[in-house]
């Protein structure tokens, strides 16, 4: 056999009618023994900025000392904590950075106090303090995953994908103390004045994935004939795969596998909500599952397949919105979050808080382990990305911005080390965290974010 330059294009789709499914990354896309070897298989990071608001436990006085968020031990010789637990197995892809500060979530003004839910949102990913408005005067600033899309994700068929769970409601209208529902309601900012809107249906999520059906109509005709939208392209995977080495033809198998599981799981989601059984959330779209646990790791596998694919590299994920109300039955805490989250410094209620924040982080272990799983040029998505976790707020019992409780996964291409705890100096700004984030993603010509005022050695 001879080793040609003839390869698969990177950027190969399978089409049917409607449909335009990407393709992971294969062996036959990176040309052999040429100078395009490593550029075809070189992988460009993908990032992942996932919000869960009203705080932690750890930021607490007595979370602290209980060390329920953040380990005791700085630097790699660190334990999990109690809400951290099930990162475990993703130690060596874990970076905590504690004791930052979101300044500019407070209020800056006498007028502004008693606003923090309605602010902490809009500052999540941007760092800046929103102008206080309930027209449309709306001022903000650009969040990171915007500004990496911009440079990074204008070659991908979506520069960017906008997910959260619960009902956020519209980009408009008053939300109170003074304050425009859009900045609780999104947390990606194309510019200071564009906020983008976050899809709640993972029906509509995979849709635009996958091209399915070029109308409406078409979609809903579709669906009513309970077809898989892999049905319109079999004929093309079949003629791929008589083409493919035994590697590849396993891990296209593998892949398409995927999407018709993730398909089918909206179609029983959807055929359970339309039989008239009582739902949790009625007033949901038929897409949405009442499970919260369901329903995320629905978002989670949907971005997972964005990434292996590279239909986008950048996705911002809202995890649940100030001032909810739901109920986790699955975390073992019966309270409402919400209501859970002013403990009023409680121990025993301050406990049942952390295992609500266990829970959440839970979801975001769901996620790595798929990463990890999913080979991707010379790694895996996990080695290839960065995703952020956090909260806007630390202790939510008192509407507090500092020692907030986050964390990045994964090494980014090499930019991240992981197994490290950093600890912070008192007051510093999260923007800082921010600031590092991008230049680790490769936007070094950016200087300042928010109110940042240096970079974090990570």
């Amino acid at each position: 056999m001879f080793i040609t330059k003839k390869h698969l294009s990177r950027r190969a789709v399978l089409r049917g009618a409607g449909i335009t499914l990407a393709l992971p990354l294969l062996d036959s896309m990176v040309p052999a023994q040429t100078p395009l070897h490593k550029t075809a298989a070189a992988s460009k990071t993908r990032f992942c900025g996932i919000e869960m608001v009203h705080g932690a436990a750890g930021s607490t006085v007595e979370g602290q000392s209980k060390y329920y968020w953040s380990p005791m031990k700085e630097g790699s010789d660190f334990e999990t904590t109690l809400s951290l637990a099930s990162l475990e197995p993703y130690h060596d892809y874990l970076t905590i950075v504690t004791d930052t500060d979101l300044n500019n979530a407070m209020s800056l003004t006498p007028r502004e106090d008693g606003a923090d839910h309605t602010r902490s949102s809009a500052v999540f990913l941007t760092g800046a303090h929103p102008k206080m408005t309930e027209g449309a005067d709306i001022y903000n600033g650009p969040s990171v995953d915007q500004v990496y899309a911009q440079k990074f994700g204008q070659d991908t068929p979506l520069p960017s994908l906008q997910l959260c769970i619960e009902d956020v409601g519209s980009l408009s209208g008053a939300c109170g103390f003074g304050y425009s529902c859009v900045y609780a309601n999104t947390i990606s900012w194309a510019s200071p004045t564009e906020p983008l809107p976050m899809e709640m249906d993972p029906r509509v999520a995979f849709e635009r994935l996958f091209g399915a059906g070029g109308t409406p109509t078409e979609r809903q005709v579709r669906r009513e004939e309970d077809r898989s939208i892999l049905d319109t392209i079999l004929h093309a995977a079949n003629r791929l795969q008589a083409g493919l080495a035994p590697a590849d033809k396993a891990r296209l198998d593998g892949y398409l596998t995927d999407v018709r599981e993730i398909e089918r799981r909206i179609q029983k989601v959807e055929k359970y909500n339309a039989s008239n059984e009582a739902r949790s959330l009625p007033e949901a779209p038929i897409g949405v599952p009442d499970s919260f646990g369901e329903h995320v790791k629905l978002m989670f596998d949907l971005q997972a397949l964005a990434f292996m694919t590279e239909t986008t590299r950048v996705a911002a994920f809202k995890m649940g919105r100030d001032v909810s109300s739901r109920i986790y039955p699955d975390s073992g805490v019966k309270i409402p979050f919400h209501a859970a989250s002013h403990h009023s410094e409680a121990p025993a209620a301050i406990a049942d808080f952390a295992k609500l924040n266990a829970y959440h982080v839970s979801m975001v272990a769901y996620f790595a382990e798929k990463l990890k799983n999913t080979p991707d040029g010379d790694g895996n998505l996990l080695d290839h990305s960065m995703i952020m976790y956090g909260s806007p707020m630390g202790d939510a019992n008192v509407h507090e911005h500092k020692k907030l409780p986050v964390f990045l996964l994964g090494h980014a291409n090499g930019q991240l080390k992981g197994n490290l705890h950093l600890r912070t100096p008192r007051g510093t700004p999260m923007a800082n965290l921010l600031l590092t984030m991008l230049h680790k993603l490769g936007v070094d010509d950016v200087e300042q974010i928010g109110d940042s005022n240096g970079v974090l050695a990570i």
